[in-house]
């Protein structure tokens, strides 16, 4: 499915007119102008997987978020927008035809704040743990006397710590500690959790925090989302395992000027070819 089929940049020459008429001159950073400009990338027409490709500083995670600014994309993490971010956005344009599943970003920070929060619920839930242990002790071996209705939940948490083992005991009384995924199962968890069906999302470098087979646990559950349940993809990455996203249309943010490639021919990926290849006889010894 594809709800965004279009998005315009404005060339330098726009950019160059917008600047003659602006009286400002307390600024040291222009951003976002004049970083997608530098190599001539004005426009991207979307395929249901679209991949913007390039090393650090190609402009590849300024162009996500320009996208996602302009279409109104819900998201998780605070995005500190520059003072000239509104500028920019007026001289861009996008065909966008409104998703039922609505549109989202997920950045780093997402599943960074994500993976963070769990450990807070973990640090909390251990800290409970600790006093349930205590709780369990202190009232196996005592004895309880009911005096009053405010005493009966007392009286009934007094018969479990007698009926059961110290573990069932803490484990009925406590929810289950979320520390059973590692980080990069959490990660994985995440983009599980916020694509839902008919949506376009818009994945900022997704493969951070997941090994090399979460990434292509990552690439079947995106690619099952696209093919069955309607969903649009744009993502921003370098990681082969992604760019391999069969029937991707993937721009070359390195190239100047920006063009559309195979993922064969980036230099990311062949990197790593050139590097496999002259190691293949230990691999195959």
């Amino acid at each position: 499915m594809v709800y965004l089929s279009r998005f315009t940049f404005p060339d330098s020459d726009r950019e160059f007119d917008f600047f003659l008429g602006q009286k400002r001159t307390c600024y040291d950073s222009f951003y976002p102008f004049q970083v997608l400009s530098r190599h001539a990338f004005l426009e991207i027409d979307f395929s249901p997987v679209t991949i913007l490709y390039g090393g650090n500083g190609s402009g590849k995670t300024t162009a996500l978020n320009i996208i996602a600014e302009k279409v109104a994309a819900a998201r998780d993490s605070a995005f500190n927008k520059s003072n000239f971010f509104p500028d920019y956005l007026a001289l861009c344009g996008a065909g966008l035809e409104d998703p039922p599943g609505g549109c989202r970003i997920i950045t780093s920070d997402d599943v960074f704040d994500y993976m963070l929060n769990l450990r807070s619920l973990n640090e909390g839930i251990d800290h409970r743990r600790d006093e349930l242990f205590q709780e369990y002790l202190s009232t196996k071996y005592s004895e309880f006397r009911l005096e009053s209705i405010e005493d009966y939940e007392k009286l009934k948490r007094n018969n479990n710590a007698k009926r059961l083992t110290q573990s069932k005991f803490v484990r009925k009384e406590l929810m289950d500690n979320v520390r059973e995924y590692s980080n990069g199962e959490s990660a994985f968890r995440y983009f599980t959790e916020k694509i839902g069906e008919d949506g376009l999302y818009l994945l900022d470098e997704p493969e951070n925090s997941l090994s090399p087979a979460r990434q292509a646990e990552l690439v079947d559950f995106l690619s099952d989302s696209v093919r069955y349940f309607g969903c649009q993809l744009v993502i921003a990455t370098h990681s082969p395992f992604i760019l391999a996203f069969c029937g991707a249309k993937i721009y070359d943010l390195d190239a100047n000027p920006v063009d559309v490639k195979r993922w064969t021919e980036l230099a990311n990926v062949r990197a790593y070819y050139d590097f496999f290849k002259a190691h293949e006889r230990e691999f195959k010894g």
